[in-house]
């Protein structure tokens, strides 16, 4: 089940898509302007240009804090990080144990063949 954060981020990203896709039709309005066999519309082109860089501005805003706030996720914020940590510590060692007792074995065993 997505969380609340997680719906408000997903979106505030799909608001980027849809600034990223208005950014794109601007822009093809001031190439279109610009081709126009009467020449450009100075008002135009100085009103498409401005909505052009208020949206990549609310675009980057937007990336950044969501780049930020990921990066600052903490999926086990609420775990006993020392007590985990200790858990797998202890699990290492008792492996490192393990490994050295069937070594020990093995070499017993290949004493005992010796013999």
């Amino acid at each position: 089940m997505d969380s609340p954060t997680q719906n408000t981020s997903l979106r505030r990203l799909q608001n980027v898509e849809k600034r990223i896709v208005r950014v794109l039709e601007l822009a093809g309005g001031v190439m279109d302007e610009l081709a126009n066999p009467t020449g450009p519309r100075k008002e135009f082109i100085n009103t498409h240009c401005r909505e052009f860089m208020k949206m990549i501005k609310d675009i980057q805003v937007t990336l950044r804090d969501e780049i930020k706030s990921a990066c600052e996720y903490r999926p086990f914020e609420k775990c006993d990080y020392s007590s985990r940590i200790s858990n797998e510590i202890c699990c290492k060692k008792l492996e490192y144990v393990l490994s050295q007792l069937d070594a020990m074995k093995q070499t017993i065993d290949e004493y005992q063949a010796t013999i």
